[in-house]
């Protein structure tokens, strides 16, 4: 009986010790790097409990703007002080002589240090060339003078650009097949979520220095310097952003006091993103908790008279423009007096120019006579009910979107509205389920611009390697679909500039620009009402120069009172600022 007793107890020991080696073969030998489902790294974890280090470089890759300069991070040599200096006796009057501070200062900076810092914190000293030599000569244990990237403070185009964040969940759904550390960093937002699988880090840069059990340095152990082995990486997505312009464009924005708004601008040469936009801007302590983490750029907005530009394409193409025609433009469209605006009996071009409700409702519901289909057909030809951000094939990816945030625009939500002259009048003046985005509205312009030659809006020209090689590039590309014919583009182009020419036109303020302007005013009715107000929806669009087109702007302030506008001065402003720019790129 004992017998089978020791027996049994044997075997349950060694059972367990089978267990416990198997444990230690997958801890030291098979899992060493992606331990546990949270892919635990046990080698650097093991390291970092005898060891101090600071992160350089996290290893994720950044955009560049359109001449190659960092939009999201900077780097700059900074000085690096270990907290084990507090209890040695260091050459600190020589390192503040070198960096021009005071002995204290650099004391001071390392008294309450529990783990190798910055000096200078969140605003540090930029070290010289000739600076970080001379320290780093010194050898001294515990201050180095190195090379640190770190994010920007006021980010350019950050709902352009996006945020990122630690999502295990979404990591694990997103890359089921990377084996990724639980705690790298993904794009959570914007062209950081676009292109995260380029954008993802191969490993830190960092410098890690070895220390005893009580903090104090193992000296004849020199300081590590860490990077990732691959030396392309991390890759940087070069952009077509223009750093100047969208310093400007931000500014503007924010003197025009758009709470919720913002604008686009296009390069029409290359049909790319110079500058957008958009407000409120982005909480940095709680970004989801605010509208700020939207790009209004890129969301479905009412837009108002400007989709009249599409009833007054369709108009053409079925010869409903004829300017021998007048519409009373004292009435609203059912026909009531219109106690806002008495402007007479109009033909078609005037309509245009002072944006007439009753032509263009009478005009919509005559093309719904002929088909209903119309307005959404041209809509379409005019890039504004697709996805118009560049999208197309690369490596193991065949629909690949530069801008996955951006929505599809509509016309109508039902089959039975098409129908109805009550919804096809109110559609016409771009009121009712008519919903486009600021950038389809830009591409439109564009469109319109080019002779109605349609594209797709890059903003990104291209992913660089480190070494600022390519890795691949995005062609300009045509927009699928049918588009406008060019004698009907040449129509538009001329009551696009009507509107500005035209004394009583709702952008004659444009007149006297450096640059002449054509385009189109739009203020849309939301269905939110303040203290028994409405809001509305502001928009100016259009392009610029007129005789050889080179940009397309769309400004927008949303959900304003009727009296409130701030889209024309800064529509303005931002002409100016382009010609200022141009003059000077000269």
């Amino acid at each position: 009986m004992w017998r089978k007793r020791i027996i049994g107890i044997g075997i349950i020991l060694m059972v367990g010790l089978a267990c416990l080696l198997a444990r230690l073969v997958q801890v030291q030998l098979v899992e060493t790097k992606h331990f546990t489902k949270h892919n635990i790294n046990l080698t650097e974890a093991s390291v970092k409990q005898r060891s101090e280090e600071i992160v350089l470089d996290n290893g994720r890759g950044g955009f560049l703007d359109k001449d190659g300069n960092f939009l999201t991070h900077q780097t700059q040599s900074v000085l690096i002080l270990f907290p084990f200096l507090k209890s040695m006796d260091w050459n600190k009057s020589k390192v503040a002589e070198i960096i021009g501070v005071s002995e204290y200062q650099l004391q001071d900076a390392v008294k309450t240090a529990k783990a190798p810092i910055v000096f200078g914190g969140d605003d540090p000293i930029s070290l010289t060339d000739l600076q970080r030599e001379a320290i780093n000569k010194m050898a001294i244990p515990g201050v180095f003078a190195v090379e640190k990237k770190d994010s920007l403070k006021n980010n350019l185009a950050e709902q352009l650009l996006g945020i990122t964040g630690q999502n295990e969940e979404l990591l694990a759904k997103r890359y089921p097949d990377k084996k990724l550390s639980f705690n790298t960093l993904i794009g959570l937002t914007g062209m950081e979520k676009s292109f995260d699988e380029f954008l993802l880090p191969d490993g830190e840069a960092k410098l890690v220095y070895h220390v005893d059990g009580i903090g104090k340095p193992l000296f004849g152990i020199n300081v590590k310097y860490v990077e990732p082995a691959n030396p392309f990486y991390p890759v940087n997505v070069k952009t077509t952003i223009n750093k100047d312009l969208q310093e400007t464009a931000e500014k503007l924005v924010d003197e025009q006091g758009i709470k919720k708004g913002g604008l686009v601008l296009l390069d029409l040469e290359t049909n790319s993103v110079a500058a957008m936009v958009s407000r409120p801007a982005i909480n940095k302590q709680s970004p989801y908790e605010t509208e700020g983490i939207n790009n209004f750029m890129l969301k479905q907005q009412i837009v108002g008279s400007v989709f009249k530009t599409v009833v007054a394409a369709a108009a053409i193409d079925y010869k409903l423009d004829d300017d021998k025609r007048m519409f009373n433009c004292s009435q609203k469209i059912n026909g009531d007096p219109d106690p806002n605006y008495q402007h007479g009996m109009l033909n078609f071009t005037n309509s245009f120019a002072v944006s007439c409700n009753n032509t263009f409702a009478t005009i919509a519901k005559e093309l719904k006579n002929i088909d209903a289909n119309i307005l959404e057909n041209y809509a379409e030809k005019l890039s504004l009910t697709q996805i118009v951000g560049w999208e197309g094939a690369i490596y193991h990816t065949k629909n690949f979107k530069q801008l996955q945030d951006e929505e599809k625009g509509r016309v109508f939500l039902t089959e039975e509205a098409k129908k109805d002259n009550n919804f096809v009048a109110l559609t016409g003046i771009g009121q009712n389920e008519v919903r486009v985005t600021p950038l389809a509205v830009a591409n439109m312009m564009a469109t319109i611009a080019r002779g109605g030659e349609k594209q797709n809006v890059r903003i990104a020209s291209e992913i660089q390697y480190k070494n600022r090689s390519t890795l691949l590039k995005f062609k300009q590309e045509d927009l699928s679909g049918d588009t406008i014919s060019p004698y009907t583009a040449a129509r538009l182009q001329k009551l696009l500039r009507e509107v500005i020419v035209n004394e009583r036109g709702t952008g004659s303020w444009f007149q006297d620009l450096p640059y002449e302007v054509a385009g189109k005013s739009g203020t849309a009715e939301t269905d939110v009402m303040i203290e028994g107000k409405q809001l509305h929806n502001k928009w100016f669009a259009g392009y610029f120069p007129y005789d050889k087109p080179r940009y397309a702007l769309v400004t927008v302030n949303l959900g304003v009172f009727a009296d409130e506008g701030g889209v024309n001065p800064l529509f303005a402003d931002m002409v100016k600022s382009v010609y200022k720019y141009d003059l000077k790129s000269k």
